[in-house]
């Protein structure tokens, strides 16, 4: 069995709201998380933004080199450029290493692609500058297969030609949020179709699997063999420990 933890992003990413639970009670999730990942040698726990100088602090305590990531604009994407940047901007003053972006599907939906090339070259050129690793969330249960290759082609085309060639490892096309809501029972997430037209057009950049999918181990494998770098999931003790009735996933 490939060792899958490498490629892991342990995630919560649910407010206290949403999971009908206290501040407190939801902190305490989320330190067990970096708990499981500093045990278990997970990369990264990917979560709210509320939470990272905590968790980098708690991790610091640790020694640990687990990665600490956030999301931003999240999980609607439509936060403006000016409040992306500014989340930004905290979330690395709190010690955040990676930085996942919610890109502006909305917008390019409605055919208003200079705003959404504006926000991704600001957001990463913020990254750059504080030499994080920036990932764009496209959401590909909003779009069509051919929006789906065509936005992960515009994503790379703009990396390409206005970042430098070491940079554009950091620079990551990532599936999903893993919330939106879509019909018929149709997967919100990471699909094997929708990773491999992503993988088909990101050019340089690589590609993150994630949002909402229940996976097994051996889809994991399957999905890293594909290509993708990184792996989002709300599952990955269980993936590890080759535990494919648990809840959860991409």
């Amino acid at each position: 069995m490939m060792n899958i933890a490498q490629y892991l992003d342990s995630t919560y990413l649910k407010t206290p709201q949403q999971s009908g639970i206290s501040e407190e009670e939801t902190l305490q999730i989320v330190k067990d998380l970096a708990q499981e990942a500093i045990d278990h040698h997970i990369f990264a726990v990917m979560i709210r933004p509320d939470y990272v100088a905590e968790i980098k602090s708690f991790l610091n305590k640790k020694k640990s080199n687990v990665i600490v990531g956030t999301v931003i604009g999240f999980h609607e994407g439509t936060y403006s450029l000016d409040e992306k940047l500014a989340q930004a901007t905290k979330a690395i003053h709190d010690g955040a290493d990676e930085l996942d972006f919610v890109i502006n599907y909305e917008a390019y939906l409605n055919g208003n692609l200079e705003l959404v090339k504006d926000e991704f070259l600001r957001c990463t050129q913020l990254c750059i500058q504080h030499q994080k690793i920036d990932k764009w969330i496209i959401e590909i249960a909003a779009l069509t297969d051919a929006q789906i290759a065509d936005l992960t082609k515009n994503i790379s085309n703009w990396a390409e030609e206005n970042f430098n060639e070491k940079d554009l490892e950091n620079i990551f096309v990532k599936s999903s949020t893993g919330f939106y809501q879509t019909e018929n029972g149709k997967p919100n997430g990471a699909t094997f179709e929708g990773i491999k037209i992503m993988l088909d057009n990101a050019g340089k950049l690589p590609v993150k699997a994630a949002g909402g999918v229940r996976r097994t181990p051996e889809d994991a494998e399957k999905m890293i063999k594909l290509g993708v770098k990184r792996i989002g999931t709300s599952s990955a003790l269980a993936l590890i420990k080759n535990d494919s009735s648990s809840e959860g996933g991409y």
